[in-house]
């Protein structure tokens, strides 16, 4: 069984979240046919949408966030307007102002300034005579309405339905692609009210569909999406012979097109240049979404604006694309999919994060080819990926992020999560924050970043609180069977074995390089 057990935890820690704890047998069922197991999801390629109560298309939750702001907007000049009439009556110069009472205008979200509207000084001239057996205070003045913060409701509703999918799911590889990819095509939710609504929606739009569909695909439907084009700007970015662009003498922002070209295709030193960068940057002009007042169509959703587009034949990585319009742009992205450079920078990533900080040149050369001969069929890559010895060989050196640590943990304490509050703390204290990375690179994908002593001695606190919660009523070696069995090493055995109290013996598991290694 020893055998068995250890290709299980290879094909539950390296492909997915790790075991379940409960009754749900993963490490058996795994032990039986490892690759087989972690195949089996590929074979339901619905399973990879995510679809719950309450969760919103772009274009809908960009309407509600251009009625939030408007409410936002509303209830400051409600306050603004009711301030002077509340301090109307001033107090006499000799006598001193009473104290000042401020009144919260709203309790919203941390990513909009909080407002306060203060009441002026109370008017102790007209105060009656507290001596008076029948003397009352003025009534209070009502705080303004406090208008529903839909940009937090609405990330933590998507924040809650991706923990539970990662949480449920058998095995995870699905889930675990969804990551990869969310995190090559990233947006940050902390470019502002719009990227923090609709950071789930662009994951579950324009990734999920494609995830075990062809690159070019998932590639268009990202550049597309208005999650995307408000994070690197496409949406400032005028041709500068356009219309609008001769109109308001602006020109282009090439944001879009450097990244499209330098992380999301060809990579560095793929064989474009500078000019190839100005070139897609052109082309893709009049990309963008319609805004609050909906002149070019749905507020929120994904448009293409004629007037912002620069217009004449486009010379990119030396082939002339003619004057299209949309087309242009979308014949120019279909084109750099199939570049001999995406597929060895594509192949070469996905390696790297499955299999090795290192990946073995001979299995990035096999996705490559693989790559190249299906015109990006990315379920043929994973398939390829399972089946190759290389994956089942390597040792399990790669520590997990902080993302893979709290779910495996979460799964092996059989903790469906029921509000996403305590996951998205920690992931914020080891420096992972959801749908937030620094940059358009994404957070990194080796060990180094994430084993370095600070982050170390983060994750051993959160593996403490965990155990102080939750210590006295589990047994941190059944745990250790459900986890890994047979492949767990003597020095974790022992090690739980001779932990003091089964709240340390279940921190010391949790910390075990059977559940931060993969």
């Amino acid at each position: 069984m020893a055998r068995d057990s250890q290709a299980a935890l290879v094909a539950l820690n390296r492909f997915g979240f790790g075991a379940r704890g409960g009754a749900s047998g993963d490490l058996i069922n795994a032990a039986s046919d490892p690759r087989g197991f972690v195949k089996a999801e590929l074979a339901r390629p619905n399973g990879v949408l995510l679809e719950a109560p309450g969760l919103q298309s772009t274009p809908q939750l960009g309407q509600a966030v251009f009625a939030y702001q408007d409410q936002v907007k509303q209830a400051r000049e409600a306050a603004k307007a009711a301030a002077p009439a509340e301090g109307a009556q001033q107090a006499p110069a000799d006598q001193k102002p009473g104290p000042r009472r401020n009144l919260s205008l709203n309790a919203v979200a941390t990513e909009i300034a909080g407002q306060m509207a203060e009441t002026k000084p109370v008017d102790n001239s007209a105060k009656p005579d507290t001596m008076q057996p029948n003397a009352a205070a003025p009534p209070a003045a009502k705080p303004a309405p406090q208008p529903l913060n839909v940009i937090q409701k609405t990330f933590r509703a998507e924040a809650l339905a991706r923990l539970q999918r990662a949480t449920l799911v058998e095995c995870g590889f699905t889930e675990r692609l969804v990551v990869f990819w969310s995190n090559h095509f990233c947006i940050s939710a902390s470019k502002g009210e719009l990227a923090r609504i609709w950071a789930g929606a662009f994951e579950r739009e324009a990734i999920r569909p494609h995830v075990l569909g062809r690159f070019a695909d998932m590639l268009r439907a990202v550049e597309q999406h208005p999650a995307m084009l408000f994070f690197l700007d496409n949406q400032q970015s005028l041709g500068p012979d356009s219309r609008a662009g001769q109109n308001r003498k602006r020109g282009l922002n090439e944001n879009l097109a450097r990244e499209i070209m330098e992380l999301h295709t060809l990579g560095v030193g793929g064989g474009y240049t500078q000019d190839d960068v100005t070139s897609l940057a052109r082309i893709i002009t009049g990309w963008t979404f319609a805004g609050r007042q909906g002149q070019l169509g749905t507020p929120g959703s994904f448009v293409f604006n004629a007037n912002a587009h620069q217009p004449g034949p486009q010379m990119l990585l030396g082939k002339t694309y003619g004057p299209t319009g949309l087309a242009q742009g979308e014949a120019a992205l279909a084109d750099i999919a199939r570049h001999p450079s995406t597929a060895n920078f594509i192949a070469t990533k996905f390696v790297r994060h499955f299999v090795a900080d290192d990946p073995p040149p001979a299995l990035v050369a096999r996705l490559r080819d693989i790559f190249v001969k299906t015109d990006g069929d990315l379920k043929a890559m994973a398939v390829a990926l399972v089946d190759s010895d290389e994956a089942w060989k390597a040792p399990l050196t790669k520590m997990r992020s902080p993302y893979d640590f709290v779910v495996a943990s979460g799964r092996l304490l059989a903790r469906v999560p029921e509000d996403p509050g305590g996951y998205l703390n920690n992931l914020n204290l080891l420096g992972q924050p959801l749908w937030s990375p620094a940059g358009p690179n994404g957070f990194p994908d080796t060990s180094a970043a994430w084993a370095a002593p600070e982050g170390i001695k983060l994750r051993l606190d959160i593996a403490a609180q965990i155990g102080a919660r939750l210590g006295n009523n589990i047994d941190p070696l059944d745990l250790l069977e459900f986890a890994a069995a047979d492949a767990a090493s003597i020095e974790t055995r022992k090690t739980i074995e001779r932990a003091e109290s089964r709240q340390q013996a279940l921190a010391l598991l949790l910390m075990s390089p059977e559940m931060q290694r993969r």
